[in-house]
């Protein structure tokens, strides 16, 4: 008989046809009884697929008495609750390693926008400026300084793109690792000591609003922010206020507090790069990410070890 699995995000066909091939699948994202699905399948539901941003109450796990593992669509898991999950022996898998090129991708080509100015010089030439008058000078990125906040695989390939380029590289995180950049233990100092502050550290409670007010003062007016993490890492009113007092210069985001909802002060700015949290959005990325949650549940049911548990569950 075919495992049971409710699905609580909305998922790509290339991960949701294959899923209902194997499984019987009870969408609760579309559900427009979502208690009366509960009622009549929750009992029976030994599998959930969420997506990376994705928040899975406890009182939703409740009514699943019979779950055994929570597979992420992503890397991100900071929605579901690792303690409650823990508690009752549930495994949660993700999908690392897949998004790692992507996301630092995109975590260059912001640093690349913002310092040397290519989305403001791309509508100045639309607007026919060029014809009028002189683009202005930018920054050279060359032997400027990178602090990348959270060292972990995704940091590691933004620390490798940008070295590439000639810039100098410090990082933050729990603890020292081995590797052949300056290790600056506290955030603030970190801020205070680079021209280009990278958040690449997961999302969750433990890192809500820690790049705040006084963080972004540390920064300062030499440098610009970029977050290819969670917008929860960030106070996005903070950032906004720094961005309109001019006590930063400027900053390239990806990700946002309440996506796809991005304040009305940020659209406005011409010192900020806006994308729509695209950091894992390739065909290749995505689809492998898709394979990776899939083959998850599969080696559960199968009696198999889980290809990615995450680390507080192993």
């Amino acid at each position: 008989m075919q495992p049971d699995i409710v699905v609580t995000a909305p998922l790509p066909p290339f991960l949701y046809d294959p899923l209902k091939a194997d499984y019987r699948c009870h969408d609760y994202y579309k559900s427009s009884h979502k208690p009366g699905l509960l009622a009549a399948e929750g009992a029976r539901i030994r599998g959930l697929v969420q997506g990376g941003g994705t928040v899975t109450a406890t009182e939703l796990l409740d009514a699943l008495p019979k779950l055994e593992i929570i597979s992420v669509f992503g890397v991100g898991y900071d929605g579901v609750p690792v303690a409650y999950c823990k508690s009752r022996g549930i495994k949660v898998t993700n999908t690392p390693d897949v998004l790692t090129d992507d996301v630092a991708d995109v975590a260059l080509g912001l640093i690349l926008m913002t310092g040397r100015g290519f989305v403001r010089l791309n509508r100045f030439v639309h607007a026919m400026e060029w014809e009028k008058r002189a683009p202005e000078l930018t920054t050279k990125l060359g032997g400027r300084k990178v602090g990348i906040l959270g060292l972990g695989r995704i940091g590691k390939a933004i620390a490798a793109r940008t070295e590439a380029m000639g810039m100098k590289i410090a990082y933050t995180g729990r603890k020292p690792q081995a590797v052949p950049y300056e290790f600056i233990p506290d955030l603030k100092s970190l801020a205070a000591a680079v021209d280009f502050l990278v958040v690449a550290c997961p999302g969750g409670a433990a890192t809500r609003n820690i790049v705040d007010a006084e963080v972004l003062a540390a920064l300062g007016k030499k440098g610009t922010l970029i977050n290819i993490a969670r917008g929860s890492i960030v106070d996005e009113g903070a950032i906004v206020d720094a961005l309109k007092s001019e006590t930063i210069k400027g900053a390239g985001l990806d990700v946002f507090a309440a996506e796809p909802h991005i304040p009305a002060e940020l659209l406005s700015m011409d010192n900020v790069v806006l994308l729509p949290h695209v950091g894992s959005a390739t065909r290749e990325t995505r689809q492998a990410m898709g394979d990776l949650c899939k083959a998850n549940l599969d080696a559960w049911f199968s009696k198999r070890k889980v290809l990615t548990l995450i680390p507080e569950l192993m």
